[in-house]
């Protein structure tokens, strides 16, 4: 049985926009993907600003296997986990799975921070506007335009392959 599964993709190191797209690509059972947002670093180093999207997937994998999906697409594209919250060619969380929830070591879900984060919820709207409701991003509407927490969209730079049908 298939379920709603919902992941974040991060990049601020090289071509960011063809390593989102890889992600893209590579992750299975898509069905709808964000557009892609410019945002500031949260946290860590000084380093450049991030595209940020969020994928939507109609699957049968359950967290831990989505996380090992995730992993794989990191790995693809040279991830290396040097500092916390540093820059990185490509990070892929796992927000959301419907109807789990996991809270182990290396994998909590849904995504314990999601809610917090302004490069999270605005894309994840665009996607799953049912667990975005419009007075959530009222309390952050300040600063999402021009605050430390902006998000700029660049629109619908990403695509979803063609499975056999038209796909956008």
């Amino acid at each position: 049985m298939t379920h709603r599964a919902l992941l974040a993709l991060g990049s601020n190191l090289g071509d960011r926009r063809a390593l989102l797209q890889g992600a893209v690509d590579a992750l299975p059972d898509v069905v709808a993907v964000s557009d892609v947002y410019e945002t500031a670093p949260v946290g860590g180093p000084d380093q450049g600003p991030y595209l940020n999207g969020v994928v939507c997937l109609e699957t049968d994998l359950g967290a831990r296997a989505l996380l090992e999906v995730a992993q794989q697409c990191e790995a693809a594209a040279e991830r290396v986990r040097v500092e916390r919250w540093g820059p990185r060619t490509l990070d892929v969380d796992v927000l959301w799975v419907d109807g789990q929830k996991v809270d182990e070591p290396d994998l909590v879900v849904p995504h314990p921070r999601m809610f917090e984060r302004a490069f999270v919820l605005v894309p994840l709207r665009d996607v799953a506007p049912d667990l975005v409701p419009d007075s959530l991003l009222d309390s952050l509407a300040e600063s999402l335009i021009g605050g430390p927490d902006a998000v700029t969209s660049l629109g619908a730079l990403l695509t979803v392959a063609a499975s056999g049908s038209e796909a956008g």
